[in-house]
């Protein structure tokens, strides 16, 4: 089946799934191979569930015109996905980078929001998958698509610029994230450039920001919109920037203050500000944008709880992203301090390395506790008076005793889970 075929199936149904489980009447489904499953097995029941048509690469399983078969399911979706983009023709932005890309995916929806019909990546679908199902939920009413990309190695933004087609790029930083699958930093810099190098042989817009040199040097392209914190030329320069604890930003002689945490949350909260000022939405608009945007979903979240002021931090950690929190948390005036973190997770040859830096970082303090909890942290775990190290969660369970009031950090990979030490404070 050609393409165009396939698209007047999609256009037919009302929603599309890969996960039998939300199969709705007339729906499209996706018959997707993984490494424990193959879902060309469950299209009897597809069907049954209500989809109307199922793609399917695996011939065995053909019933009737109700079933398309294809040279391969997960490629018949993302070209899919590409031919929808195109026939939607809408401006898309699409943003990368190893730290705080969710964050600031949702807060330039929040922003561009005010003045457009403007449709986000829900979640985390962010791969080779979750990139066709983020355009594909895109709609003629919509105005403006916002699309996050995540990589663990070479090529993969290269591919998902391919099926986006993006108008608009931006590119959060480069840290020290999945360093395994990339092969160390400059393995990162180059793997997430390469949104750069789609946008300039493209023709299309970069949003830079001018402080970090690294991304001056690898937007070297014709089409930029810049901004700063400090004294340059770039497009637009914003004034001081406080953060104890949430950030505060001067923009257009108005002051932002918003619910986030943390200097490194400034610069998203400035990229936000400076989309949504290239797209012309008005700068109160863009104030209240920004002080309605709440954190959840274990991002940076403020707890109070039994005289605990607690930063919730756990969705997920990497050494940039961690060594961030760790010196955002340490400058805040709040004390007794008391730190909760877990492992950091892909960082292959460089695990213990990594580890041992962030041990390292941490000041011998009467006034702060720093809990280490993982196989990597106890490996490298030393004697110093206010430094805690458990093998594992439950070891950390079974020892630790909480002495409120404090200011706690809970900070580590997603695989750690760390947001269950909220039921030991």
């Amino acid at each position: 089946m050609n393409i165009a075929n396939l698209y007047e199936a999609f256009l037919s149904c009302v929603s599309l799934s890969i996960d039998t489980r939300t199969i709705g009447p007339n729906s499209l489904f996706v018959a997707l191979k993984g490494e424990r499953f193959d879902a060309n097995t469950f299209t009897q029941n597809a069907l049954e569930l209500g989809a109307s048509y199922v793609v399917i690469d695996n011939s065995d399983y053909f019933i009737d015109d109700r079933t398309i078969l294809v040279e391969n399911s997960l490629e018949a979706l993302q070209k899919l996905a590409q031919y929808h983009r195109r026939q939607l023709g809408i401006p898309i932005v699409a943003l990368t980078g190893s730290n705080g890309k969710t964050t600031t995916k949702e807060l330039i929806l929040a922003v561009l929001s005010k003045k457009y019909n403007t449709k986000a990546t829900k979640g985390n679908l962010n791969n080779h998958i979750g990139v066709p199902l983020t355009l594909l939920s895109f709609t003629k009413e919509t105005e403006i698509g916002i699309v996050e990309m995540g990589a663990n190695h070479q090529n993969e933004i290269e591919l998902l610029c391919e099926i986006t087609e993006p108008d608009y790029g931006y590119i959060t930083n480069f840290g020290k994230a999945h360093l395994d699958g990339f092969g160390g930093l400059e393995g990162v810099i180059k793997g997430k450039s390469e949104m750069y190098t789609h946008l300039f042989s493209h023709q299309k817009m970069a949003f830079i920001n001018a402080d970090d040199p690294i991304q001056l040097e690898k937007s070297n392209m014709h089409k930029r919109f810049t901004f700063t914190t400090k004294e340059n030329s770039a497009d637009i320069t914003f004034g001081p920037i406080e953060a104890n604890p949430f950030v505060t930003i001067a923009y257009q002689n108005s002051v932002i203050n918003s619910h986030l945490i943390g200097l490194y949350n400034a610069t998203n909260i400035c990229a936000a500000i400076s989309i949504g000022n290239y797209f012309k939405v008005d700068t109160k608009a863009i104030k209240y944008a920004i002080e309605g945007y709440i954190p959840e979903n274990n991002r940076s979240q403020i707890i109070q709880k039994n005289n605990y002021e607690i930063i919730l931090d756990a969705y997920n950690a990497n050494p940039s992203s961690l060594k961030l929190a760790l010196e955002n948390f340490l400058q805040l005036t709040k004390s007794p301090k008391i730190a909760i973190l877990g492992d950091m997770f892909e960082l292959g040859p460089e695990s213990e390395n990594e580890h041992r830096l962030i041990v390292q970082s941490i000041p011998d303090l009467p006034e702060l506790e720093c809990h280490f909890i993982g196989k990597w942290f106890n490996t490298v775990k030393t004697s110093q008076n206010n430094l805690h190290f458990y093998p594992d969660f439950e070891a950390f369970k079974a020892h630790f005793i909480p002495y409120p009031p404090a200011l706690v950090l809970i900070k580590g990979s997603r695989g750690m889970a760390l947001e269950r030490a909220l039921e030991l404070l």
